[in-house]
């Protein structure tokens, strides 16, 4: 499992999130708090408390290419904390 700490602070930049994110095969998950949202659920995201910086937590564990992560990671770098 690897984390990032990404801010999400107007609704637009959940929109473009989840269209990134959606591109990738391998889970995501969003946490913050106790409160787990699936990344890829735009009203899953937008449950949850925006005003603060949120835990990406990608599923790395199921074989994925490293560099399919990385592209991932670069194509989200706007939205890192």
């Amino acid at each position: 499992m690897q984390k990032v700490e990404i801010k999400l602070s107007l609704a637009e930049n959940v929109k473009t999130f989840v269209n990134i994110v959606n591109r990738y095969d391998f889970d995501m998950d969003l946490r913050a708090g106790r409160h787990v949202v699936d990344a890829k659920s735009i009203l899953g995201i937008f449950s949850l408390d925006l005003s603060k910086p949120i835990s990406l937590e990608i599923d790395d564990e199921s074989n994925h290419h490293a560099d399919e992560i990385q592209n991932l990671l670069n194509d989200i770098k706007p939205f890192l904390a």
